[in-house]
């Protein structure tokens, strides 16, 4: 096959996956109203193939036939800004809302690839032709893919083992001739309602003790045993006029829990190696964090566009301080671009066959973003001004009664009034909405916190080397 139709995509969610949401479980996801959107939001990806304009980006080959971009494996950089390209591409077709069925499944093979080959050459395991039929049945079928990786932790001041309840972490609790049973909860599992397959990653380190929880896997979204709670968040009604963004995108995660899911063996990469469940979890981050820093730049550059629009429309442009918030809006969102870019191209090759992004360069990229975006936010409101919560409906605005008034009271120093309020709509949802909330969130805790993204550019980083040069030209003898 190698490629999907959206109504193909939509089609293979109809398995009898056991999907709640509020209290009740869903029949079909595709017939529920909240999940229907993250689902069409989804098919994004699949319609962007098609598309004469778009499909050279999103598509290549691979095995004689046309695959999904997202499925091709990085050998260059400029197979890596390619994929940068595409994945900017979707989201800005999703209004700042990534799509993330190819991309974050993508992502954890990848690593997996390195990580298997690492794993087979140290300990005689076979585990990379198991990731490497992965890759060719997820390409040929063109699945949308989710990744579960974060643990319920319990007590984070313990590991794995400490925990008063063994299953806080996910764990094999059972090993048969034919694979293994797990259980255990993970949490913000993306995509997970509208996705064919998912990949199970360690969140962290493992030690000796903790063979249990060292593990790693796929099965198929309708396996029994498990169990998706979807997040109920930007659910309600919305007006496309008053929420541009987020009236019709949508992305869904869920509580995933596994309760004595059976996993046969030829879907299992990693089953108490200790040693490598670090080294895989790693491994899927410096994937995922140039995934994510590509799907910030359609919001990045957004807050750009829509604050230099309203302070048009405000008729302040030229007031000193909002040149400067913009010049300011302006350097990041080119920082953040310049530095995933440099990621890319500063990359290597790694077995067995894969080109990985610099992983300091990618690191600063996703710090740069989440410590700068909380600012940028204040900027965008202020410029914007206080009709970001105060303005009337839409309803209001195109009334008989009222609407006249409030053509000629809300006109700014250009366009219509009009123009000001949708400008206006744009910013609130973009800027001071529970899609604003959400994005602010996802900047400090998606793909790694900031102090995992400090952590990873300081052991990148040639500290011993820099300390060398200032003994150096300090006169002090090593």
């Amino acid at each position: 096959m190698g490629l999907r139709s959206p109504e193909e995509y939509v089609a293979s969610l109809r398995d009898g996956r056991r999907v709640m949401f509020r209290g009740a479980w869903v029949p079909d996801v595709t017939e529920h109203a909240v999940l229907r959107k993250a689902i069409d939001h989804a098919a994004i990806d699949y319609r962007l193939g098609e598309e004469a304009a778009t499909r050279d980006l999103f598509t290549a080959q691979a095995d004689g036939e046309p695959i999904s971009r997202f499925y091709k494996v990085p050998e260059s950089a400029d197979d890596l800004l390619l994929r940068m390209r595409a994945i900017e591409t979707a989201t800005f077709e999703g209004r700042t809302v990534v799509t993330l069925i190819h991309e974050i499944g993508t992502d954890a093979i990848f690593a997996l690839l390195r990580v298997a080959k690492a794993m087979d050459r140290a300990l005689g395991t076979g585990y990379l032709p198991r990731v490497e039929a992965l890759l060719r049945q997820a390409r040929h079928e063109d699945w949308a893919l989710a990744v579960a990786q974060t643990d319920s932790k319990g007590d984070r001041a313990k590991g794995p083992a400490g925990q008063v309840d063994p299953d806080q972490y996910l764990r094999i609790v059972e090993r048969r001739p034919d694979g293994i049973v797990v259980r255990g909860a993970k949490l913000h599992t993306s995509v997970s309602v509208n996705a064919n397959a998912m990949i199970v990653l360690p969140t962290r380190a493992m030690r000796a003790g903790e063979e249990d929880y060292a593990v790693s896997f796929w099965l198929p979204i309708a396996s029994e045993g498990l169990k998706l709670v979807a997040s109920p968040y930007l659910s309600g009604r919305r007006s496309p006029v008053e929420h541009p963004l987020s009236a019709e995108h949508k992305m869904v995660e869920s509580f995933t829990w596994f309760d004595d899911v059976f996993v046969p063996w030829e879907q299992v990469f990693l089953a108490g190696e200790v040693e490598y469940a670090g080294p895989l979890a790693l491994g899927f981050v410096d994937f995922h964090r140039f995934t994510a820093v590509s799907y910030k730049l359609p919001l990045v550059d957004l807050l750009v566009g829509s604050a230099g629009l309203l302070a048009q429309l405000n008729g302040i442009a030229g007031a000193g301080h909002v040149r400067d918030k913009l010049g300011s809006l302006a350097m990041y969102a080119a920082t953040v671009r310049r530095l995933l870019e440099a990621s890319a191209l500063l990359g290597a090759m790694e077995e067995p066959g894969v080109f990985v992004p610099d992983t300091l360069t990618v690191n600063t990229a996703k710090y740069h973003f989440a410590h700068g975006f909380h600012e940028a936010l204040r900027d965008v409101q202020d410029i914007a001004g206080g009709l970001l919560v105060t303005a009337p409906a839409w309803d209001d605005f195109t009334s008989d009664d009222i609407g006249p008034a409030l053509r000629k009271y809300l006109q700014g120093a250009k366009g219509t009034a009009e123009e000001r309020l949708r400008a206006l709509y744009l910013v609130t949802d973009l800027a001071v909405s529970d899609l604003s909330g959400y994005h602010e969130v996802l900047a400090v805790h998606a793909e790694g916190s900031l102090e995992a993204e400090k952590l990873a550019a300081t052991r990148h980083f040639d500290l011993a080397g820099k300390i060398r040069q200032a003994r150096h030209l300090a006169g002090i003898a090593e």
